[in-house]
């Protein structure tokens, strides 16, 4: 199932619907928040979604679907689990100074979602810049 366009735009939804989500997107408001991540297996091939380009710009939804900002994709980088750079993180935002905080929370996330996670695992990382509030 792939995100729906918002104004000609594709969607992205950061965490899961409810407080996760409203926390990540009010990171993403106050410009703390300037990079995300996805599996590559999972967060696109399952999804039917193809990874963003530098350039698009993407309408990001609340937990209601409802359209509150637009990011525009600066840098996109596919790297192995085990090689997401302290760059990114500190760019995610949330907290994490270094890869390693990185690698630790994500596990955390994403095998709570069921997903299996290893050193291997594609990783999407999107770097953004934050356009507009709607």
């Amino acid at each position: 199932m792939s995100l729906p366009r918002v104004s000609g735009m594709r969607a992205i939804e950061f965490g899961t619907p409810g407080a996760f989500r409203e926390e990540l997107n009010a990171l993403v408001l106050a410009g703390i928040k300037r990079a995300t991540a996805g599996t590559l297996e999972w967060d696109y091939q399952t999804q039917g979604e193809e990874i963003e380009t530098v350039g698009e710009r993407l309408a990001v939804l609340n937990s209601e679907k409802s359209h509150i900002a637009t990011i525009e994709v600066t840098k996109v980088d596919v790297v192995n689990f085990s090689y997401v750079p302290d760059e990114f993180a500190l760019a995610e935002g949330e907290g994490d100074m270094s890869g390693d905080d990185f690698r630790a929370g994500h596990m955390r996330y994403w095998t709570k979602q069921g997903l299996t996670i290893t050193g291997d695992t594609q990783i999407v990382l999107v770097y953004f810049t934050l356009v507009e509030k709607v």
